[in-house]
């Protein structure tokens, strides 16, 4: 789709529609004059014969290298999506007991690590990808890094704790994305935080809080509610139920502008990650096109110089 980067330009079309209003106008008064001629045969010798509509189209040919050029001075460009080299993702898995229902086969812990490793194998090597793990508190488990095996074993390996820690997730990803190196580059890296919780925070810091320094510091983090509200586990020889809440996460993605998703199967959540992987690390930049629509306007001002030239000796 074409777009314009400086649209007040496109005022500069004004005088050419004038310009093109004036010819019309000319070529009507022209053939009233040549009605009221009452020499028919000196008018024929007078008027170049048999132009017909070529008598028009080097005027036509003119006009639109003139509206090529007024729409060239808006700087037209179309949008492209280019990969960002060091885009980082934050993963943050939650390893509060409550994961360990089987509610989701053959249980929630073990299906988000298979999805999650598939979601670590399916991404451009080009992001950087760190992961944290969050119970009572929240650790980074792997640093931002393009090891891809590196964060697939620390994933393999994570094991379960008490309490929920959802916004400390938040703020210790956010620490992981300012170690990130600059290679040359200002600020923080194009980044966002995908969290996978199952439960509602019992620990640390509100997640009203860690959407507030998310917001701040421009990282989107995308939320992925996971489970059933039938998921049962045992804590402490008693049987307790362990919904999920939606409500929460839902306003950190959408706080933050990311997205939240909601997951009760592997199924989903590899879906989750799957349209996840294919919008994260990309930005759509404008890329200028004014070079094309300046060829064209050079392309049609020389056909009607040549048109002109051919059948009329002149230029136009």
């Amino acid at each position: 789709m074409i777009r314009f980067l400086q649209p007040w330009w496109l005022l500069a079309l004004l005088p050419v529609l004038a310009v093109a209003g004036v010819y019309v106008w000319r070529q009507f008064r022209r053939r009233s004059y040549a009605v009221r001629f009452t020499n028919v045969d000196l008018l024929r010798t007078l008027a170049p014969k048999g132009l017909g509509w070529r008598r028009h189209a080097a005027a036509g040919a003119f006009l639109l290298s003139l509206v090529a050029l007024a729409t060239a001075m808006a700087r037209p460009s179309v949008d492209t999506e280019e990969p960002l080299e060091r885009a980082t993702i934050m993963l943050a898995i939650d390893v509060s007991l409550s994961m360990e229902a089987g509610d989701v086969q053959p249980s929630r812990i073990e299906a988000a690590q298979e999805a999650a490793k598939e979601f670590v194998a399916e991404l451009p090597d080009t992001y950087n990808l760190g992961l944290v793990a969050f119970a009572k508190s929240a650790n980074v488990l792997v640093a931002p890094t393009k090891d891809r095996p590196a964060v697939i074993q620390a994933i393999d390996g994570l094991t379960l704790a008490e309490a929920t820690a959802t916004g400390e997730a938040v703020f210790t990803c956010l620490e992981a994305i300012r170690s990130v190196p600059a290679d040359g580059a200002q600020g923080i890296p194009p980044a966002r935080i995908v969290l996978l919780s199952d439960g509602y925070r019992t620990s640390g810091r509100s997640m009203e809080e860690a959407a507030a320094m998310a917001q701040s510091a421009n990282v989107p983090v995308s939320t992925i509610a996971f489970g059933t509200d039938a998921g049962e586990v045992e804590i402490g020889g008693q049987r307790q139920r362990v919904p999920v809440d939606r409500l929460a996460l839902a306003e950190l993605a959408e706080t933050t502008q990311g997205f939240f998703y909601e997951a009760a199967s592997v199924t989903e959540l590899k879906q989750v990650y799957e349209d996840m992987g294919s919008s994260i690390g990309h930005r759509t930049e404008p890329r200028e096109v004014t070079q094309w629509y300046a060829g064209v306007a050079l392309l049609l001002a020389l056909s009607a110089a040549a048109m002109s030239l051919l059948w009329t000796s002149r230029l136009p």
